[in-house]
């Protein structure tokens, strides 16, 4: 089974060089791998809580579509949409809503950060806050739940987020499953190892320090003027430069086949010029822009281009969205008139069966085991993880039950290599082995 992963793009700015390296590139690439099924959406609902331009948001949904095309994003295998074309993602919004409890968005670090600020300053705790930004988690638990994602690329300050996802999901699995698990729960996927270009003076690539490399705009010329600004020290020609202390040679590096890097590095440490080593980091970064750079242009001349392909985008994604949002409304109780008046003509379903249903209480993973008709046979102890919890489910219905329990003074206990799962009644432990039992037959 291939491994679906979703990535979301903010449109709220123009994609530079530092953008490139540090996730359009490694996006595309994974994306090549065989068992990938890649996901890519331009997040512009979440645009709207961060800009309040509207021609800026319409202008970057341009441009950050041409990017990643021009950057060999391949539609064919992969599906592109924007988020604003999938209607069914703002309804999923609205019913994860109203499972998701108030007290899991306060401790939100993007919402807890402005109160802190406004606290500060010693205004209003919710001066200036949105409901957009309070509840920004929950529409990103949307866009992950709505198309079942296993794995999502983030940067550790948004690790916090899939694990409000995760909540949710679970939340909404248990009120309305009934056996069901409508959403997976997804998993963070942190990449220490993703490129982190410096800028112009040093610090980190980033449009709010005003300190980075176009990435096409302004073409060529503009891409050599930035990098004619970068910062070096004051050793002469002819003086061995410290490499592995330059930005030159870190910004090289990034995009350097190994032995042109150090044969880079070599020319630093021999003497090379400052202004000599600008131009080959031009030289480099130009000869492998540039083909995108047509790409880029042309895209951008034919806007109607890019709308076809998102608008297949969204058609293939939609196909998946409607089909959930069917079920998810039939489980909550949104069914149509001829669906209810079907229902209540139906005869009761006959043979319901024991299911196993996890949730998440505190800081800590359960599962409860339910008879046929809603009972609890037994409940799980506490896990530190849904993994662990989700382990042990599995070796529940597919192990033997008798192998795994321990009876002291009336007490069984379940041990699953060493591992305490639960304690119950042996008063219970024939309806605990019926249930099990019957769920190793479905």
């Amino acid at each position: 089974m291939k491994t679906r992963v979703l990535t979301g793009i903010t449109t709220t700015g123009t994609p530079h060089l530092g953008n490139y390296a540090g996730a359009i590139r490694p996006a595309i690439e994974a994306s090549r791998q065989p068992n990938v099924d890649a996901y890519f959406f331009m997040a512009d609902y979440h645009a709207l809580i961060k800009c309040e331009d509207p021609a800026r948001v319409a202008r970057s949904r341009l441009e950050i579509a041409a990017t990643w095309l021009a950057g060999g994003l391949d539609v064919d295998k992969v599906t592109f949409y924007r988020q604003s074309d999938i209607p069914e993602i703002l309804e999923l919004c609205w019913l994860l809503t109203c499972v998701t409890p108030k007290g899991l968005m306060n401790r939100a670090h993007a919402y807890k950060a402005s109160v802190d600020q406004n606290t500060a300053r010693q205004v209003d705790p919710d001066d200036g806050v949105t409901m957009g930004l309070f509840s920004y988690p929950v529409l990103m638990a949307a866009d992950i739940l709505m198309f079942n994602a296993h794995k999502v690329p983030v940067g550790r300050d948004q690790v916090q987020h899939l694990e409000m996802a995760r909540d949710i999901a679970q939340r909404f699995n248990h009120l309305y499953g009934q056996g069901k698990e409508f959403f997976v729960l997804p998993e963070a996927q942190v990449d220490d190892e993703v490129a982190t270009l410096p800028g112009l003076d040093g610090r980190k690539m980033s449009k709010s320090y005003d300190n980075t490399i176009p990435l096409f705009e302004g073409g060529s010329k503009a891409m050599r003027q930035a990098i004619s600004r970068i910062v070096t020290d004051s050793r002469q020609p002819g003086e061995p430069k410290d490499a592995e202390a330059s930005h030159v040679y870190a910004l090289y590096r990034a995009f350097a086949t190994s032995s042109q890097a150090s044969a880079f590095k070599a020319a630093l440490e021999g003497g090379l010029a400052w202004g000599e080593a600008k131009e080959a980091l031009f030289a480099l970064l130009d000869d492998i822009v540039a083909p995108m750079r047509d790409r880029y242009a042309q895209l951008m001349a034919d806007p109607q281009q890019i709308e076809d392909i998102l608008q297949a985008g969204a058609a293939k994604a939609r196909r998946e969205s409607a089909e959930l949002m069917g079920a998810l409304r039939e489980a909550v109780g949104l069914r149509q008139p001829s669906q209810v008046a079907a229902a209540s003509k139906a005869k009761p379903k006959a043979g319901k069966t024991a299911r196993l249903v996890s949730f998440r209480e505190g800081e800590r993973f359960h599962f409860r085991l339910l008879s046929a008709d809603g009972a609890q046979l037994l409940l799980s102890e506490g896990f530190d993880d849904p993994k662990t919890a989700g382990q042990l489910m599995g070796a529940l219905k597919t192990r033997s039950l008798s192998d795994l329990t321990q009876i002291n003074n009336g007490q069984v206990s379940v041990v699953v290599d060493t591992q305490l799962v639960c304690r119950f009644p042996e008063s219970e432990l024939e309806a605990v082995e019926q249930a099990l039992a019957s769920l190793k037959q479905d």
